[in-house]
């Protein structure tokens, strides 16, 4: 067993306060904690990377928990995707060195189950990818694109958040699939990263529209075929009402409505979806997870030879994690949000 330094300084940061519409510095608390024991079977981590994403949102809002367990409780350490590295161990599977990944606490350092994480493929692509690209990120475009959406060449795809973390994956396995790809964003520099640097057809800034409904007529002239919803509200209003005949619509994320506590009710789509024989289906990356492998060999397989390019927009120190969080919701945001809060020892790896 490795000895640990009993000058390290760990800390955790908890949910102090159930937020009321956007999150505040004031919804979380960071404390110094001690160095956790590892019990038999367990191995101590160190956090390198750790993700953000505004679907953790709702976990933060006060109720009964749901049966998922998805609900973030006061005072307790707030969890999310993490890549972290085995830096003591008492699992002969796991060794010293070992990159991992899982939904770990906010804490620097962790004694963790092994059944609670994957190892990472270094091989495959850089580690921080675990948690973006060959992530739930990364798996939500591709099954949303390919098994709900069933993307073919010469369709029409439109993309709602298109340079987020998901939708700029979703974007190019459209791209890759031969599709015509319309893609929605909030600012110049996204525009500009979806047209030229991931090479999708067309992009509409919508804080430039007037009309977001005639706007995507204008750039969709034959319809729309397939639509990969990360935002929903009226940005779902106006593509939805220039959807075409056998329309597949993917619903994955919708962060119009997360700091809402009453959602605004909008046009209900249960005729147009009779009227246009269209398909709507929301799902969680994880009704796929048997296909998981083949997944990550075939994103991973798209990134190495050219195919998809991904950004992680990084911040730098574990302090700055809750402003990363609260970040999400200004839409400044390129690709993955994430944080390193620590280096990989190497002499470990």
């Amino acid at each position: 067993m490795k000895t640990i330094n009993s000058k390290e300084q760990n800390q955790e940061i908890i949910l102090a306060n159930h937020p009321s519409g956007v999150p505040t510095t004031d919804t979380f608390k960071i404390n110094d904690i001690d160095m956790p024991a590892i019990k038999e079977g367990e191995v101590l981590l160190k956090s390198i990377y750790v993700s953000v994403d505004p679907g953790m949102r709702g976990f933060m809002n006060k109720g009964d928990d749901d049966a998922a367990g998805n609900k973030f409780e006061l005072n307790k350490p707030i969890t999310s995707r993490t890549v972290a590295q085995v830096i003591d161990s008492n699992n002969d599977d796991f060794m010293i060195g070992d990159i991992v990944h899982g939904r770990f606490a906010w804490q620097k350092y962790q004694s963790v189950s092994v059944d609670d994480m994957e190892k990472v493929d270094p091989t495959l692509a850089p580690i921080s990818t675990a948690v973006s690209m060959l992530g739930v990120p990364g798996l939500a475009a591709y099954f949303g694109i390919l098994n709900i959406g069933q993307a073919k060449k010469g369709e029409t795809v439109v993309v709602s958040g298109a340079a987020g973390s998901v939708g700029s994956i979703a974007a190019q396995i459209a791209r890759i699939k031969g599709c015509r790809v319309i893609g929605i964003a909030g600012s110049a520099q996204k525009i500009a990263y979806l047209e030229n640097d991931l090479g999708i057809d067309k992009a509409i800034n919508y804080k430039q529209v007037n009309d977001m409904e005639a706007a995507i007529k204008a750039a969709c002239p034959n319809g729309v075929d397939i639509f990969f919803d990360n935002v929903g509200g009226e940005m779902f209003d106006a593509v939805f009402a220039n959807i075409n005949r056998h329309a597949r619509i993917a619903i994955c994320g919708q962060i119009a409505d997360y700091n809402e506590a009453n959602p605004p009710q909008g046009p209900r789509p249960m005729h147009a979806l009779i009227k246009q024989s269209a398909r709507m289906e929301g799902f969680v990356v994880y009704d796929f997870k048997d296909e998981f492998d083949d997944a990550k060999q075939q994103i991973a397989e798209w990134y190495n030879n050219g195919d998809i390019v991904y950004k992680e927009n990084l911040i730098e120190g574990f302090e700055n994690i809750p402003d990363a969080f609260i970040g999400l919701f200004s839409g400044e945001n390129i690709g993955k949000q994430m944080i390193k809060v620590g280096e990989v020892a190497e002499n470990q790896k």
